[in-house]
């Protein structure tokens, strides 16, 4: 069995051939100086440029070097997703391969990781980008903290530090792999953040728009359910149903009401087409909602997976962390 690996750096790389060697350059010095065993895992996403010509170069003449290569362009969240899933650290760093994050962060936020956080989350309070990218920036962090309950100022910077047992199994979709705080708090992770050096872009050009914008929201949304009602969804759309119905008797109510007071005549009042289509909303929702909950129970009963995680179990006084299971 090879030795365990302490620490795994994971780089996307998007049309960067002028970064990725002095990236690599930078972050090896950075990574040799620390003195724990690492690996860097770089995966180019599908470049068009001479990026992954430079950095097969890199991994032939360095065997710390894992390269992954994508058929095509699918984006930061695959690309790092497909670094997760192949890095073997016990902790997992991801970075920019745009030069933007400094190496130079990373043993301070080991650092603060083992002050007992199993999340560490980067914060470019002094961010050097353009006002244009700033205040939307700053508007999704609001957006995205009062959703989620968890504080932070900057989920959009790459470069965080994860223990391996947070991240185990979390399948990134859309641009979701800036949730993945949120995933470790509400598994019960303590999450941190701290501030981190933020530098220019000197070469190349950013692939970050304000199309971001609008995905980022909706991946929020579905991030946000998965989360709170993944094994409970007659809960949404449960609640939702009965809320329909509700109001449906009400309108028919209020409708029979005034037909009975001689005020309106029963039908001269949008009242019982309100309360048909309510009705019928609510009994859909409801409906939806037991298929649903047949779905998730199937899912985990299938797969042998916990509507729960085990942080440590004591047996005769022996504190043990539970066993993994595939």
């Amino acid at each position: 069995m090879p030795a365990p690996i302490d620490l795994s750096v994971v780089v996307p790389f998007f049309n960067e051939e002028e970064n990725a060697r002095a990236l690599y350059d930078e972050l090896k010095g950075v990574l040799v100086a620390f003195g724990r065993s690492f690996e860097m895992v770089f995966v180019d996403d599908g470049s068009t440029d001479k990026t992954y010509g430079v950095l097969e170069a890199i991994a032939k003449q360095d065997d710390a070097v894992v390269l992954v290569k994508f058929r095509r362009n699918f984006g930061q969240t695959a690309a790092l997703a497909a670094g997760i899933e192949r890095a073997s650290g016990e902790v997992i760093v991801p970075m920019d391969g745009d030069l933007q994050n400094d190496p130079a962060e990373i043993p301070k936020m080991l650092a603060k990781m083992a002050e007992g956080y199993e999340c560490v989350s980067g914060w470019r309070k002094n961010r050097q980008d353009s006002g244009l990218r700033v205040l939307p920036s700053k508007v999704a962090n609001g957006l995205i903290s009062w959703l989620s309950g968890v504080q932070l100022h900057d989920y959009g910077c790459t470069l965080k530090a994860y223990r391996r047992d947070v991240i185990e199994g979390v399948k990134l979709y859309g641009e979701m792999h800036r949730f993945i705080p949120i995933y470790a708090h509400w598994q019960g992770a303590r999450v941190t953040e701290m501030v981190v050096n933020h530098r220019a872009r000197v070469a190349g050009v950013s692939k970050y728009g304000f199309g971001r914008i609008p995905r980022v929201v909706l991946d929020l949304i579905v991030v946000k359910f998965l989360f709170q009602y993944l094994t409970k969804p007659i809960y949404v759309f449960g609640g939702f149903g009965l809320v329909s119905m509700m109001l449906s008797l009400l309108a028919f109510a209020i409708a029979v009401g005034l037909k009975l007071a001689g005020l309106r005549d029963f039908v001269a009042t949008p009242l019982p087409l309100f309360a048909g289509i309510a009705g019928l909303t609510g009994i859909q929702s409801i409906l939806v909602g037991l298929l649903a909950e047949v779905v998730i129970r199937t899912y985990y009963e299938s797969q042998g997976k916990r509507p729960y995680l085990v942080g440590s179990v004591t047996v005769k006084g022996e504190t043990k962390a539970p066993e993994r299971r595939e």
